[in-house]
This record gives C-alpha cells, structure tokens and sequence, in this order.
C-alpha cells in the first residue's frame, strides 16, 4: 500500500496537533502514526493515492487555533502499513521547533467554568490543548509535562484519561488538570494570614469593591488591582507604587465595558479578542473612570481576562480594574510568592496567591492603532516566544543573537531564517532586570538548541547589553560584530537616546 513520509514544522508542538492528524488520518482511512520530535511532527500516513493526496491538502486547512505551519514536506514511504494511526512517544532528535506562547482561554473552557454541573466549574486554572500557559512555565524542550512546573501536580485519574484519549481536547494538554489535582487559591493578608473563605476570588472581589488593593498572582507574574472607579483607591496605589505619572493598564469584563469608556474601531476590537489578549491604548470615551487612572492622557489601556482566573474576578464587577505589573517602579515585575510578600508589602492590603510556579517572567503585551495598522509596541504576554518568519536569504546568514539596548530591552536570535523575538526584559541598569535578562538569553538558547557564530550589540560601550554581549563573545569564540550606531558621548543621555542595531 503507498506510503507517505510528511515533515510539520512551525509550532505545532503542544497545540493539538497530533490529534489533529490522528482525526484527519482517520476521516480518510489511513493507517500509521504521528510524533513528536525536534524538528516539529513527523507523520508516516498509508493508504490509497487519492486518500494520501486528500489527506495531505487538508492539513494546512484544519489546524487547531494555536497551530501555526511553516512548512510541509513530503517524501515517499516505503514498507507495509500497520493495522491502525497511532499517536506514538516523542522523538529526542536535537531542536529546532519553537514553542508556542501563552494564549487567552479558549470558549469551550469558559463554558466549563461556567457551568455549575462541570467539574471544572469555577476553577481558576482550566486550560487546554487550545489554551493557557506555555512559555511562562516551560524549562525545556520538548514540551513535555516533566519539563513544565506542572509536573509538581499528579494527574487524578479524570485528567489522566483525558490526556490519554486521542479525541479528547485535552489529549496531551501538558497543564491539564482540574480543582482534585491541580494549582489551589489562597488569599492572605498583610501579616501573611490566611484568609477562611470557601471561594478566594469572591471574597478578593469584595475587597476590591471596598476600596482595598490587591496582589493578584497571574499568569507571567504578578498584578496590583484597585477599582478603576474609586478615586482613592488609584491615588493610593499610584503613590505607593511610586508611579506618579504613567497611566494604569485596565482589564474589564467584556467589550461591552470597554464600550463604556472607550471608543473602539473593528482593527482595535479585533485585537483585544485575539487569543495573545494584548493591552490595547483605545481613545477615551464621554464616560469617565478615576482620573488618576491615565492624568493628562486621551487614551486608556484596556485588556480582556485572559485566564480562568481573571475571568473569574473581573464578571462580579460593575467596572473595571486597575491592572498594573506588580512591582516598585522600575523593577520587575514580582514572579515568586515570597518575593511579591516582600516587594509588595506598603503596598497591598491582599495577596491572591496560587501554587504554581512561574518559571518565566512575562509582562502583558501592548498594541495601538497607528496609521491604520496595530502595531506592537511591547512584545510579551502571548506572542514571544514564537518566531517570526523572516524574507528569504535570512536562512543562509547562520545563527545570530542580537543583544537589545540598555532601555525597554528585548533581545533576538535569529536562526533558520527565523526571528525569535523575546518577551519584554525592561532596563538593565536595574539589578534585578539584568538578572532577568541574563537568565532569558539562556533559556532561550536552550529552548532553541542555539549557539550563536555572530552577536550583533550596541557600538555603545556602557551599555550592559553590549558588555554581556563582549563577555559571551569571548567565552565562546563566537565572531563578535559591532555595528554602527548614531553618537552616545555617555550614559546620562536622557531615556530613548539609544540605537538597537541587533
């Protein structure tokens, strides 16, 4: 029987695609299998010519929400052909397939958290093959659950079957789990006691109601969160957070909110649903919310929940939410449930707090119409680190790593003809950030199996980008490459006087 050896790459690790295939290869009476490996998905597929030919012109056109193909190839097979397609074990053949990014809770799980008859109802981490973490709780590749901080929770025996059943949504879901096995809320206050209540996000809805501050652990990190309409409640939090100017990003419970207070083109509504769920800078509408919200700004931040938590939070709210990263000014946002104790106490009244760790920092991405297109302006929460696909030539150029500026950092490498843009870092002239930024660079490179023959940095010599850049030219003998840059005599240069020449 004919044979076909077909190559997936692109992200189609860890977003349903095998199931996808499985389905697909069943719909027209294939036998075979399908897996996963270091170059993306490997599918042997037998059956008759016009089956084969069908089944192969279908992929591109049923990929699951989070999929993104890059290329497809496809060889001959030889050899007999099994009794059945399989979804089989995944393959350690080296790596070169990206990860795909965190992404807003797709409608079947909002479904589930809304029904009382589900046993996932109300609970603050479902997620699925279609939704949920990825990035900020990955430490390697392939993304395998050992690999993630879920590993920390066993799968009870309803989760286990759904994550071994094929047809199932959640089949190979590697954050599957449910309120038996998985993350638990908690809430404390400021002397670290915990709170008694039967459901933590009821009672930290009050609280904001009432005018009170709180540390919410989210997805990439922490958030400090107010009542956007209580006056007192934003001066207090922008003077304790020693943010005396900056405008507060938002979250609201639906577009309808958004509506409220905003006025919204089709491209802008558009962006707030997508499944990276930015923040989006929308011209301010007739209804006012508290003026220390965005003083002297014409324009509001606001974002949709994006996880079952802030769905959660945000439904029980006649307004919106102030929604900033949870950090002093400056620094970076809280990650670790100490450290936002510490960080944040003078600041918040609550914590809301999980058991998940966060393994990689992600702050919320931002958009803006700007003439006629959305345009990123900060890169995070949703997008990295999935690559970009860049015009050909760039896959001939060998692997490079682009070291960012010293301000509003991000970094790059490009591999493959490949742009693997990183998330946010933020300024290296803070400790911490730099820290930050260092550990990224490895995570990245091991994510990628990378090593860089060139590193492009800033021909500005105090910069800390381009001093680290020096330091692992150095250690690895890799070719160092300046490059020209506009004039910078000297560090006092005021914010934004730098050239990114990554």
């Amino acid at each position: 029987m004919p044979g076909k050896a077909i190559r997936a790459r692109g992200v189609v690790q860890g977003v349903g695609f095998r199931p996808a295939i499985w389905h697909l290869a069943r719909q027209h009476r294939l036998t075979g299998s399908v897996w996963n490996d270091g170059e993306g998905v490997m599918i042997h597929a037998f059956g008759t010519d016009q089956d084969l030919a069908v089944f192969v012109a279908q992929i591109p056109l049923q990929l699951p929400s989070l999929a993104r193909l890059d290329s497809l190839e496809v060889g001959e097979l030889a050899g007999s052909a099994p009794s059945e397609f399989q979804i089989v074990a995944s393959r350690h053949n080296g790596i070169d397939t990206p990860i795909s990014a965190d992404a807003a809770t797709c409608p079947d799980c909002l479904a589930e958290i809304a029904d009382p008859l589900n046993r996932r109802y109300r609970y603050p981490f479902t997620n699925c093959t279609h939704c949920g973490p990825r990035l900020s709780i990955v430490r390697n590749v392939p993304y395998d659950r050992c690999d993630t901080s879920m590993v920390e929770f066993p799968m009870c025996l309803n989760c286990q079957l759904e994550y071994a059943d094929p047809s199932n949504r959640r089949f190979h879901a590697q954050a599957n789990c449910c309120p038996v096995c998985g993350p638990k809320l908690r809430l404390e206050d400021k002397h670290g006691q915990i709170l008694a209540a039967a459901d933590p996000l009821y009672r930290v809805v009050e609280l904001i109601r009432q005018g009170y501050i709180a540390a919410i652990k989210g997805l990439g990190g922490f958030h400090l969160a107010c009542d956007a309409s209580n006056a007192e409640a934003v001066d207090r939090l922008r003077q304790l957070k020693r943010r005396y100017a900056k405008p507060f990003a938002l979250m609201a419970r639906d577009i309808a909110m958004v509506s409220r207070y905003t006025s919204v083109s089709p491209q802008e509504l558009s962006a707030l649903q997508e499944r990276a769920a930015p923040i989006v800078l929308l011209r301010a509408g007739s209804e006012a919310l508290a003026a220390g919200v965005a003083p002297g700004d014409d324009k509001l931040g606001f974002m949709l929940p994006y996880t079952p938590l802030h769905t959660l939070l945000v439904q029980e709210l006649d307004a919106p939410i102030v929604l900033t990263s949870g950090n002093i000014s400056d620094e970076p946002q809280c990650t670790d449930n100490a450290d936002a104790r510490e960080k944040l106490a003078g600041i918040a009244d609550y914590w809301l707090l999980h058991d998940r760790e966060i393994v990689n920092r992600l702050d919320d991405s931002v958009q803006r119409l700007m003439d006629g297109r959305m345009r990123t302006l900060r890169r995070g929460r949703g997008y990295s680190p999935e690559a970009l696909r860049l015009p050909p030539g760039f896959a001939e150029s060998g692997n490079i790593l682009a070291m960012g500026g010293e301000l509003k950092n991000s970094f790059c490498l490009l591999k493959n003809g490949r742009a693997i843009v990183s998330q946010h870092i933020g300024d290296l002239e803070n400790a911490a950030v730099q820290q930050d930024y260092r550990q990224a660079i490895d995570l990245y490179r091991k994510l990628n199996a990378f090593r860089p023959v060139k590193i492009a940095v800033d021909k500005h010599p105090g910069y800390l980008s381009t001093q680290y850049g020096q330091i692992l030219a150095a250690t690895e003998t890799a070719e160092f490459s300046r490059r020209p840059a506009s004039s910078c005599p000297s560090r006092g240069l005021p914010r934004g006087v730098w050239r990114w020449v990554g």
